[in-house]
Order: C-alpha cells, then sequence, then structure tokens
C-alpha cells in the first residue's frame, strides 16, 4: 500500500513546463513578472480525519488558515491571496448561522493578522471537509527550499514541539491528563503560531527550511531526503514545555514530541557562522529558536537521547493513509 508521498511521487508528478519548482516542497513555485515569484500552495481538512467533529468553529477557521500559512513560512514567502472551498453537511449549510458564523470569525481573525485577502472559493453540501489555496510572493531564486541542507549544518527549530500531539492523545482518550495541562496544551492545537515573519527573516540565514506538520522526525526527513544528506539530532536539546517535560521520557511522550505532528512550527538548516545572527532574530521576534542537531553526509536520521542511545521509533510521523 502506497504511503501518501509515495502515491503523490507515483501518480501525479510529471514534468513541467514554466515551473519554477513543482511537487515536493511546502508551495509550489511560479515565475511572476518583477522581481519575485509566486508560492501556491493548498491544504485539506477532513473531519473525523484532521479534526473533531465537534471542534469549536472559531478555531477550525483560524486552524484550517494557520496551516496554509505556515506553508508559506517554510518557503520564506509573504502570504497574500487565498481561496476558501467549504464541503458543509446540511445542518451547518442551513441550519447552523451560529456556526458559519464562528468558522468565518476564525478565519478572518488570521487573515487580517497577515492581510490575507480571501478572494473566491466554492460551497457545496456533503461531509464536512475545508480546503484551502494560499498566495504568496517570495523573492525570485531567494525562496527557502527542502533541498538546500549542507553537511555541517547547524538543525534548528522554532517554538516548542509535541503539545497538540499530547491534548490530542487525551482528547482521543488514549492518555489522561490533568486539566491545567490540557488547558496549557490546547491551543497549540487549536490557534498554532504559523511562523510567517520569521520564514521571510530566514532568507540568507538559513540553507533549507520545512514546517513541522506531520511530526520532527517525517518532516526533516523530507529534508535529508531533497537534499541526500543525513542528520543527528539530540532528543534532550528539543525545546518543549513543561507539560511534556513532565511525561518524557515515557514512550507515548516520546512520539508525541517527535512523531506527533500539528506542531506548526519551523525546522531550518544554517551554516555554523549564521548562529549569532539567528540567536539574534530569536530575541527580536520573541521566538525560541533551538539548535537540535547537525546535518551529516549519508542518509540516516539518527536521534540520540540522554545517554547518547540512539532512539527506535516505529512510525516517524503522520502518514494520512496510514492513520
Amino acid at each position: 500500500m502506497y504511503s501518501e508521498f509515495d502515491l503523490i511521487r507515483h501518480y501525479f508528478i510529471r514534468p513541467t513546463t514554466g515551473t519554477v519548482l513543482g511537487i515536493g516542497d511546502d508551495a509550489a513555485l511560479i515565475a511572476a513578472a518583477g522581481e519575485s515569484e509566486l508560492a501556491i500552495s493548498t491544504d485539506t481538512l477532513v473531519a473525523g480525519k484532521h479534526f473533531l467533529a465537534d471542534t469549536d468553529p472559531r478555531s477550525l477557521g483560524y486552524k484550517s488558515l494557520a496551516v496554509n500559512l505556515s506553508d508559506m513560512a517554510a518557503m520564506g514567502a509573504k502570504p497574500r491571496w487565498a481561496l476558501l472551498s467549504l464541503t458543509l453537511p446540511n445542518h451547518l449549510a442551513q441550519e447552523n448561522t451560529a456556526w458559519l458564523s464562528a468558522f468565518s470569525e476564525g478565519f478572518f481573525e488570521l487573515a487580517q493578522q497577515h492581510q490575507v485577502d480571501l478572494i473566491g472559493g466554492d460551497t457545496t453540501c456533503g461531509p464536512l471537509n475545508i480546503c484551502i489555496q494560499i498566495i504568496g510572493e517570495v523573492p525570485k531564486k531567494k525562496a527557502l527550499r527542502r533541498s538546500g541542507a549542507k553537511p555541517g549544518d547547524d538543525i534548528w527549530i522554532s517554538g516548542f514541539l509535541g503539545d497538540a500531539a499530547l491534548v490530542l492523545a487525551h482528547q482521543q482518550q488514549r492518555q489522561v491528563l490533568e486539566t491545567s495541562e490540557v488547558t496549557q496544551c490546547l491551543p497549540a492545537l487549536y490557534t498554532p503560531k504559523a511562523r510567517v515573519e520569521l520564514g521571510q527573516r530566514l532568507i540568507g540565514l538559513a540553507h533549507s527550511a520545512i514546517d513541522i506538520s506531520d511530526g520532527l522526525m517525517a518532516d526533516l526527513g523530507h529534508i535529508l531526503e531533497y537534499s541526500q544528506v543525513s542528520a543527528t539530532i539530540q532528543m534532550n536539546a528539543i525545546a518543549c514545555s513543561t507539560v511534556m517535560q513532565k511525561y518524557l521520557p515515557q514512550p507515548w511522550a516520546i512520539r508525541c514530541l517527535l512523531a506527533g505532528g500539528d506542531d506548526y512550527e519551523l525546522c531550518f538548516t544554517a551554516p555554523p557562522e549564521n548562529r549569532k545572527e539567528i540567536d539574534m532574530l530569536s530575541h527580536e521576534l520573541s521566538i525560541s529558536l533551538t539548535r537540535i542537531g547537525k546535518i551529516g553526509p549519508g542518509k540516516d536520521l539518527i536521534v540520540k537521547d540522554r545517554q547518547g542511545k540512539p532512539i527506535i521509533m516505529e512510525s516517524k510521523g503522520y502518514d494520512h493513509f496510514h492513520s
């Protein structure tokens, strides 16, 4: 059975003409007039697959745009326009105007923060499904890509990882968190911070970048694949919340940290000589930026525990066709 990315590679990658960068990164790049390229990406959220059907609609509207903004951040692009396609069950489309009102309020709250215009889309009736296409601009030949990592690069992450996966495990009754811990972790799941400004500021500092949507190991693995390099990371160097620290090193918490997904932080690589500038950027933007490992030659991804022993993971992250 194909994985999500094997399916795309097998059936949908074909030669393109006039495309700067096609399928395989966080966004495609298309040449535009002047000194910019267009960055274009799309994401689909399906009820029961990506979110619970009773999720607060305002949070859902916010998050549906945030996950797309995160793709723009990973490319270093300035998001400009969005198209929204909604498939709505009849009871939401016809009978529950409060749901649509709250959803749109959440969506436009974030859109206004980033000066993104909603320019079109589509609506139809059916099982709840949210699809957003986002278009941004990035300076010509300056976009951050997955294919730029070089041996010797530092590996960095923004923010804290794993909280969204922790609270999702609680909601799905796979684990039990304290009420205060649920309250602390919920924003990571429902209102993730798209690191748009950070992505733009990393142009010229980072060699490669990706947003962490499917889990650190899976998404860093994409950088390794496209850059043809290896990586060694130290688990104890990964920035995480006090809630996550409480449950580590239990195996289920390690899975949330390394492979849980839904983080929507940036993972990027940069040469060691840029450490000081990146630390200054962290202070300027008030965002935690943490070095967690190094890029090397070869192809392997090795995660070491506090004792320096490799951590063996059955799954490296979320796969839409195996979850």
